[in-house]
């Protein structure tokens, strides 16, 4: 078994006015390009993970096709919630309409054939800055992006929301299982930044000896940025889609190393 991980997938099968062109080249094309990646790559038997931002639905029904889009590519599918995925309701309402190849971490975790996956989606720290990493692109004026606000009262809010992540990441983490011989952490927002500071996230990582830590979220990244490194013995791993050229990133293989 082979065990690859994609994030930011954005897709749109079920609602209207959101295929993602609009943000430049990187991004044309990007669901046809994914599948045929995908089909060169994955084998029924492999695993993929992904880091959140599946789908632009904003409700249930909205995101059955997007679902039957991963149900009909190979593999065993492994996905946590990003800041876009607002059709992610409760754990038993998403888990009655997810298809046999497609699984949730949500306040929980998933062990599949000795790989042990834990995550959450995290969000804003103002403390990691990928600014001199990012090459900006305006988007034409029919898209409407929301403004960054930055007031003490955002901050506030912002802070109040990190914290519950991380104890949401802790509740997953506690339900890895022992005996798996790979652990990874799956978070959509960013665990640090590419100065590899020590955040809450580094942190965890280290006390539950996690092998791979995978984020998304960051786009437009310029070619070289240095996101991807190994901290300790946790490999950290910015598997963004646009980044990847959506092709689904490798990790390992079972049972070698």
């Amino acid at each position: 078994m082979k065990v690859w991980a994609i994030a930011d997938l954005h897709l749109s099968f079920g609602v209207k006015g959101k295929e993602m062109d609009v943000f430049g080249p990187r991004w044309a094309r990007h669901h046809q390009r994914l599948k045929e990646h995908w089909l060169e790559k994955v084998q029924k038997e492999d695993l993929v993970l992904l880091a959140g931002d599946i789908s632009w639905a904003l409700h249930l029904e909205e995101v059955l096709p997007d679902l039957t889009f991963l149900e009909e590519l190979p593999g065993t599918k492994v996905m946590i919630k990003g800041n876009h995925d607002y059709w992610w309701s409760s754990a038993n309402k998403i888990r009655a309409i997810l298809p046999p190849s497609v699984q949730i971490i949500h306040n929980d975790a998933v062990t599949y054939k000795g790989v042990t996956i834990g995550g959450t989606r995290l969000w804003e720290n103002p403390e990691i800055d990928f600014e001199e990493y990012i090459e900006y692109i305006k988007p034409p004026s029919t898209v409407h992006v929301h403004p960054h606000v930055d007031t003490e009262a955002v901050r506030a809010q912002d802070a109040k929301i990190y914290k519950k992540e991380i104890e949401r990441l802790l509740m997953s983490l506690k339900q890895l299982d022992p005996k798996a011989s790979k652990r990874i952490v799956m978070v959509h927002y960013p665990p640090t930044d590419p100065s590899q500071k020590e955040t809450a996230i580094t942190k965890i990582c280290d006390e539950y000896a996690i092998d791979y830590c995978l984020y998304g979220h960051v786009h437009n990244l310029k070619e070289g940025s240095p996101v991807n490194f190994k901290r300790n013995k946790t490999t950290y791993l910015c598997t963004a889609g646009d980044l990847l050229h959506f092709e689904p990133l490798y990790l390992f293989t079972m049972g070698e190393g």
